[in-house]
This record gives C-alpha cells, sequence and structure tokens, in this order.
C-alpha cells in the first residue's frame, strides 16, 4: 500500500513582544485553531507534486534538487536544502495536498506554519539523524524561513507553531521556549484585509532600533537592555540622537510589558482584565512609538474597546495585518466581532489556543 502522512500546523499570535525578539528579548505568543494541513501519499515517482487548490497553484520538485541557489521565498526549496544537513534525505516522490484556514498575510503566519508543516512532514516521511522533537522541527523551520533567506524575523513563529500552547519565548543566547498555559478564554481575531509588510518594516524597525541601542552602549559599554526600568530612560536616551528616542523608549516599555503580562500569565486563574489592559497599553507603544498601524486596524482597535473587549492590539509585523482582543464573556464576543467587522475588518472570528504542529 502506498504511504500515506498528513500534517496539521496552526497559525500563530504574537500577545506581547511584538519586535522585540531581534533585540534578544522575550516574546510570548500563542498557537491557533486555524491550521494548515499536508496530506502527502507516495507516487512512486521522484518527483514532489504539490497541489494547492486555496490559491488555485500547482508545483513539481524533483526529490534530488539540491536548491543551490534559492528563488526568494521558496521555503519549500529552503527546507529540503536543511534538513538534508540532519541527514534527512528524500529517497521517493509524494503527491502533496496543502490547505489552510489560516488568514493569508495577515499576521498569523501562515507562511511559518507552511514551513514547519513541511519541515515536519520530510522528517516522518525519510528520517534524520537525531530524535524528531517539535523543537527539532521549530529549529529547522527556522533555519529554513529566515536563515536560508538571511531575512531579519526571529524564531517566534517557527517555534509557536511547532510547540503549541501559550509560550514564553528566551530569544537571548541562552534561547528557550516554555509553556506557561494552554488555553485563554476570550480570544478573538481581526482580519483587516490589508497585506502586512513583513521584510520591509522589520529591517527598518529592526536597524533604528539597534542603532539607537548602539549609542547607549559607546556611553556605558556594560549596558543591559534587559535591565533597563522606564526611570532611566530619559537619561539614558540623552546619548541617542532625538529621531531613534522613540525606538529606544519602545524597546524598554515592551520589554515592561510583557513582563508584567508573563507574570500575569503564569497564574493559576488568569486575569483577563489584568491581561487585556497590558495588551492594550501594548498596542499603543507599536502605534504611537514604531508607527505600525494603519487607519483601519486602529479604527478596528478603537470599535472593540468601544463594544467592552478588555483589550486588544494589533498581530503581526505591522503595516497591515489583523487584530486581536479579548473579550469578557461569551455574550460580549458577538458585540465584538459586529463591531469589527463595522469597522470595516474582512473577516472577524473567535479563536482558541491551540496545540502545536501534530501527525494526524
Amino acid at each position: 500500500m502506498k504511504k500515506k502522512i498528513t500534517i496539521q500546523a496552526p497559525g500563530r499570535i504574537c500577545l506581547f513582544g511584538d519586535h522585540q525578539d531581534y533585540l534578544e528579548l522575550p516574546v510570548i505568543a500563542c498557537a491557533i485553531d486555524r491550521s494548515l494541513v499536508i496530506s502527502a501519499e507516495e507516487n512512486g515517482t521522484e518527483q514532489f507534486h504539490f497541489f494547492m487548490p486555496d490559491i488555485k497553484e500547482e508545483r513539481t520538485i524533483n526529490i534530488h534538487e539540491p536548491f543551490e541557489i534559492l528563488e526568494p521565498g521558496d521555503h519549500m526549496g529552503a527546507a529540503l536544502k536543511v534538513v538534508r544537513r540532519y541527514n534527512c534525505i528524500p529517497n521517493g516522490g509524494y503527491d502533496i495536498t496543502i490547505t489552510s484556514t489560516i488568514p493569508i498575510n495577515a499576521g498569523t503566519s501562515s507562511s511559518s506554519a507552511l514551513v514547519v508543516a513541511w519541515t515536519h512532514f520530510l522528517l516522518l516521511a525519510f528520517g534524520c539523524d537525531r530524535e524528531i522533537t517539535p523543537s527539532l522541527i521549530g529549529q529547522l523551520a527556522y533555519e529554513a524561513e529566515v536563515v536560508e533567506h538571511h531575512s531579519p524575523g526571529g524564531k517566534m513563529d517557527q517555534f509557536t507553531i511547532a510547540m503549541g500552547d501559550i509560550v514564553y519565548i528566551d530569544t537571548s543566547q541562552d534561547f528557550s521556549v516554555a509553556s506557561i498555559g494552554e488555553s485563554m478564554s476570550g480570544l478573538i481575531l481581526g482580519v483587516s484585509g490589508i497585506p502586512k509588510e513583513t521584510i520591509g518594516v522589520l529591517s527598518d524597525l529592526r536597524s533604528k532600533a539597534q542603532d539607537a541601542i548602539g549609542y547607549v552602549v559607546k556611553e556605558k559599554p556594560d549596558f543591559d537592555l534587559k535591565n533597563t526600568t522606564m526611570d532611566q530612560v530619559e537619561k539614558l536616551s540623552a546619548c541617542i540622537p532625538k529621531e531613534l528616542q522613540p525606538y529606544f523608549y519602545a524597546a524598554v516599555k515592551n520589554h515592561s510589558i510583557t513582563q508584567a503580562a508573563y507574570s500575569e500569565l503564569k497564574k493559576e486563574k488568569l486575569n483577563l482584565k489584568n491581561i487585556g489592559t497590558l495588551m492594550t497599553a501594548h498596542h499603543e507603544v507599536l502605534r504611537d512609538y514604531l508607527k505600525l498601524t494603519v487607519p483601519k486596524i486602529d479604527a478596528m482597535i478603537d470599535a472593540v474597546l468601544k463594544a467592552g473587549a478588555y483589550g486588544a492590539k494589533i498581530v503581526g509585523s505591522g503595516g497591515g495585518g489583523s487584530m486581536v482582543a479579548i473579550s469578557p464573556s461569551e455574550d460580549k464576543s458577538l458585540d465584538i466581532i459586529k463591531a469589527i467587522k463595522e469597522a470595516g475588518a474582512e473577516d472577524a472570528y473567535k479563536v482558541r489556543v491551540s496545540s502545536g504542529t501534530e501527525k494526524l
């Protein structure tokens, strides 16, 4: 019989710590129950035949293709290149159908879900030289999506999708991912319909934040961003050019908010009102200091707060994408979803925290 493998990988939401991972600061994210599914069946050839009905595309890749030169955005080729370094060597072809309920270009990591699911499939189908764990899948997917393409992104997307749940990610050199919860009620996703701008936004903000921090380090060689408090910002900003000061403020403020959120999320009983307040505070920094939002998303967030949401923030790298809100109750969720749609959203719906990538 022909071997069949089905892999599911979730989308993800960054709850706290947007634009912090490239500064080696912590991030809090969660997988959500919108997912991408790879359904594969052996075809007796040396070809991977991809069928992508959602976007009406097909593709064929020879299993021996080395991908010495990668086309921009060719994550499938990049993953094949990466897994071979871990002694995962394809020796037979598959017909592969890819379907997804994750909104595309909406800040919920549809592309990372594809890379994680594809990497997971390759490891299960052809093996490798080490134990196949969610952490390994996340690492290889990161290498394929970010390292191979010299992208400015971090590891949040790949590891959140691979691991699942609500995770606290230490993005420092001592990188680690820890689950801090399997559920959080009241999450509502609003999709703006305006595509996010990942590469340009990430590159620009990363450069400006790192430049701002560089000025401080020149004055104080022992400077440690992780241990910087808000009451130190004004004094430290004196050595930073005025146009870069907002990026320094944002880095310190967002780190402070993320740490406060971490404390809340570790509690046995979640205080959604407190978490929502922190979420809105985080959004205000992203909006007012990093200039990441667009008028439609601002209108969506204003609408949900007026409709009674505990809090809301933009989701994604910026310039478009989605927003997430926390509803106080099931009844209020209907009002919040209605408010999001009336503010011009393409779609809005409840989402739940999900497990990570898995074989079905």
